[in-house]
């Protein structure tokens, strides 16, 4: 029994910690494709930073990709 709770409570953890890292990847994304910062925290898990990097290596500006994609 106890170690069905510890089990529990460590895939909680790890599945929390990897959130976080995928989180701050797509930030990191969504920046280097010219989002301002603020823009990526808040997009970064409601999109997929695939459609605005196509859009924008074929030159759309990165204001206008974030909002066709959302």
């Amino acid at each position: 029994m106890s170690y069905e709770i510890d089990r529990d409570r460590h895939e909680t953890i790890h599945h929390s910690e990897l959130h976080v890292h995928v989180h701050r990847w797509r930030v990191s994304q969504l920046r280097r494709l010219g989002i301002p910062g603020s823009l990526a925290e808040a997009y970064a898990d409601r999109l997929d930073w695939h459609q605005i990097a196509r859009l924008v290596q074929r030159g759309c500006p990165p204001w206008l990709a974030l909002r066709i994609v959302r």
